[in-house]
């Protein structure tokens, strides 16, 4: 198979990235190797000190790193809006990167159930948001995960307010991730528009996720993982990097290591559910009543 890496990615200057959780993990790296090659990285994080030493190391290891750090939190849609509105100018990527996992039930601001605000709410808000900044030719890449397969919505209580599981309630808003970038390129296409929505997945990748949201079993479990079955987080972002940058990425598309769990990306299949465009466009029309963004596309 031809190995795709960071030596294929291709000149970026002049484009400008927004990643969302750029401070740690498969976010960092990504908007490390966007910088790399030349474009400007607005690196979105939620604790101002975590970020700008995340900056500071990107700074030192790329001479003339292009890099804007700013707030957001994505468990407050009032963070998200201000933070839309303080993006000037044209977007070439909007990597949907940042997110939670398995922690005890928690609320966002909103009182939406944490993971399925943050993971899959706020990104929605965000992408619609900055729908009308995106360049003609831009990607929304979404990260979602293999747990996904394991996913479903449950309408009548996705906030968990009858029955919450941790895991249960991360891979409802995994699948939700790739509903969500299905129908995003489906209405782009509908619309005339070239702008191209992928969705990604970064197998098991030795990320700081697996430790900082679960509690009891699933941390332990969390932390025997990482170092006995994972691969680099380097390796890990390679799909959503991929997805964002390569000339023969295309809308649509489920971007996966290709031996599944470890690897370099390919085009995958997510679970067949995913793919349901009754269910997406449920998800859709529920996302537009709980954040109240209602999306205007182009033409």
């Amino acid at each position: 198979m031809d190995r795709w890496t960071y030596a294929n990615v291709p000149d970026l200057t002049g484009k400008t990235a927004i990643v969302t959780g750029a401070n740690s993990g498969l976010g960092f790296v990504s908007a490390r190797e966007l910088a790399r090659k030349g474009a400007k990285v607005i690196m979105a994080v939620r604790d101002e000190r975590k970020g700008g030493a995340a900056k500071a190391e990107i700074e030192q290891a790329i001479t003339g790193a292009d890099l804007d750090l700013r707030l957001m939190d994505l468990a407050d849609l009032d963070s998200v809006r201000a933070f839309a509105a303080g993006v000037d100018g044209r977007i070439d990527i909007l990597m949907n990167n940042a997110g939670v996992m398995m922690p005890p039930r928690t609320l966002t601001k909103q009182g939406f159930e944490l993971q399925f605000g943050a993971n899959h709410l706020a990104h929605f808000a965000l992408t619609g948001l900055l729908l009308d900044r995106l360049a003609d030719d831009g990607r929304v890449v979404t990260v979602s995960s293999d747990l996904h397969r394991r996913g479903r919505i449950d309408f009548d209580d996705p906030h968990g307010e009858r029955r919450y599981s941790p895991l249960g309630h991360y891979a409802q808003s995994k699948f939700a991730n790739v509903l969500f970038a299905l129908e995003l390129d489906r209405r782009l296409t509908v619309a005339g528009s070239r702008i191209r929505s992928l969705v990604t997945h970064p197998g098991y990748s030795a990320t700081n996720l697996q430790t900082s949201g679960p509690r009891g079993v699933l941390k332990w479990g969390g932390w025997l993982g990482n170092r006995i079955f994972a691969q680099s987080v380097d390796m890990g972002a390679l799909s959503q990097v991929y997805a964002a940058v390569a000339p023969q990425a295309q809308g649509g598309q489920f971007i996966g290591p290709h031996r599944g769990m470890r690897g370099y990306p390919v085009v995958a299949r997510p679970v067949a559910s995913a793919e349901d465009p009754e269910s997406a466009r449920r998800l859709w029309t529920l996302s537009e009543q709980l954040t109240g963004v209602v999306y205007k596309f182009p033409g």
